[in-house]
């Protein structure tokens, strides 16, 4: 358990999927699910290797550094094969939470990311008020990930992306 309360576990993300907490042992199959230049085009970077992999899900699995933020990391697996297809992830702080994804080339455009995001935020309603997403206002497939997870695009730009949200009735 976290500083904030907060457990990652397995999450049930349809008949198709399933989100289990992320491991440093899913860097090498992450490694080729994310390798494909492509997926850096809205967010920047390029794909890393094996070892840097490890290395950044090292630091991920130590925790966030600031006392009150909590870390929430998930590979995606598919329940037909086994085989991992992308990430979620959730950033924790007092009562909401930033929730990022990304699939991997080769299973886009079957509605896993829809499907994780929506598993992720309904995960994350019971335990924080407010869900947001930053979304680059050109990457159309992720706004429509962000719509399918229960988000409303805002009027808000930060660093150049559009903060999409949801905030549950008090």
């Amino acid at each position: 358990m976290s500083d904030s309360g907060v457990v990652v576990e397995v999450i049930p993300a349809g008949e198709r999927l399933e989100l289990v907490p992320l491991e440093v042992g899913h860097a090498e199959e992450m490694a080729a699910v994310l390798d494909d230049p492509a997926l850096h085009a809205f967010i920047g970077g390029a794909p890393e290797s094996p070892e840097e992999l490890r290395a950044r899900y090292t630091r991920w699995e130590a925790g966030a550094p600031e006392p009150g933020t909590t870390w929430c990391n998930w590979v995606i697996r598919a329940r037909e094969d086994g085989r991992l297809v992308g990430t979620v992830q959730a950033t924790v702080t007092g009562d909401g939470a930033e929730v990022a994804w990304v699939v991997g080339t080769a299973w886009q455009g079957r509605g896993y990311a829809s499907e994780a995001a929506r598993a992720l935020v309904g995960w994350l309603r019971p335990r924080v008020r407010t869900v947001v997403a930053h979304v680059h206002p050109e990457h159309a497939a992720s706004a429509a990930v962000a719509r399918a997870a229960g988000l409303v695009r805002t009027d808000v730009v930060h660093d150049g992306e559009v903060r999409w949200e949801s905030v549950a009735a008090v």
